[in-house]
């Protein structure tokens, strides 16, 4: 896994909790997380957004009796 070892993924976290404090870590896991499932949903998603507007009954109805 990206050759980062259990030593140094200890090392990682005791820098992670000397910066930022035992009460931020959590916080700061939970918006990581977050992060990366909307990145995931994202990138699985369609190119392309439709913008084209949906008409509605009222709309259509217009259009017939123009017709």
């Amino acid at each position: 896994m990206f050759g980062i070892g259990m030593q140094e993924l200890l090392i990682v976290l005791i820098i992670g909790l000397v910066l930022f404090g035992s009460s931020k870590l959590p916080e700061i896991g939970a918006g990581l997380g977050k992060a990366i499932r909307n990145f995931k949903r994202a990138s699985s998603e369609s190119d392309e957004i439709d913008v084209t507007p949906k008409q509605g009954k009222k709309d259509s109805d217009k259009e017939d009796k123009q017709a």
